[in-house]
């Protein structure tokens, strides 16, 4: 292929060449697509300066699969990314710690204020909730909220079926409001308290399951310091609506 078809090539088309032997079409794809890569590693490295050797050891790794005849068909950005996660969660298994940076951009959850302090705290909230989440559900955001790729799109690289993405992501979307709403609030001392506190998110979000809502009732009617807690997160959940 010539430079000038290389750039003007799908991803697919170019996929298809570095399967033949093509460097020159792989490095086309890198140059296409390491600037999503850098922002996926320097989001999920533990120290920021390891981004870019992170980002050499994916696009590494997945030329090393697709001269072996497997890999993407298409889509080749969403698997490039898969395998820059499990990349970045290899390292920290090794390293026995894994941090995540203050910037949340690709997961900003566009609360409408306009104080930067407050939305500098919104953001590091949001941070904080993502991480929790577990790695299938932290995947499958990624593709569908941050690359904006569709549930068939998706489907191959997680390999699952398109409607289960879909019912994944929405799995996904809701745990990720929830433990967003949590961090709203602070920690509390008396054990049921902090019992209570876990699950304010929940209630906010009608997902409490019926036991632990008659418990969580009961202790809301005496316990003031809990329902000032569940104000504050029923606050959160309607500026971040």
């Amino acid at each position: 292929m010539t430079s000038a078809l290389l750039d003007t090539d799908t991803d697919t088309d170019l996929v298809h060449a570095v399967r033949a032997g093509d460097t020159a079409a792989y490095a086309t794809l890198y140059e296409r697509h390491r600037g999503a890569g850098r922002q996926l590693a320097f989001t999920l490295a533990s120290d920021p300066a390891d981004a870019d050797d992170l980002v050499a050891e994916a696009f590494t790794k997945v030329l090393a699969t697709l001269r072996a005849g497997r890999g993407p068909q298409e889509s080749f950005r969403a698997y490039l990314l898969t395998t820059l996660r499990h990349v970045c969660y290899n390292r920290a298994r090794v390293d026995r710690r894994i941090e995540f940076t203050d910037d949340l951009s690709p997961y900003d959850p566009g609360v409408p204020f306009h104080d930067t302090a407050l939305a500098g705290l919104e953001r590091a909230y949001a941070v904080r909730a993502f991480r929790q989440l577990p790695p299938r559900w932290q995947d499958v955001l990624w593709h569908t909220e941050v690359e904006g790729l569709g549930p068939a799109e998706t489907a191959p690289v997680l390999g699952l079926t398109p409607n289960a993405v879909a019912v994944l992501a929405h799995r996904a979307r809701e745990g990720l409001r929830r433990l967003y709403l949590q961090q709203h609030i602070a920690g509390a001392a008396h054990p049921e308290c902090r019992w209570a506190a876990e699950r304010l998110g929940g209630l906010v979000r009608g997902r409490l399951a019926a036991r632990e809502r008659g418990r969580l009732d009961a202790h809301l009617a005496w316990c003031a310091e809990c329902r000032n807690r569940l104000d504050a997160v029923a606050e959160a959940d309607g500026h971040s609506a």
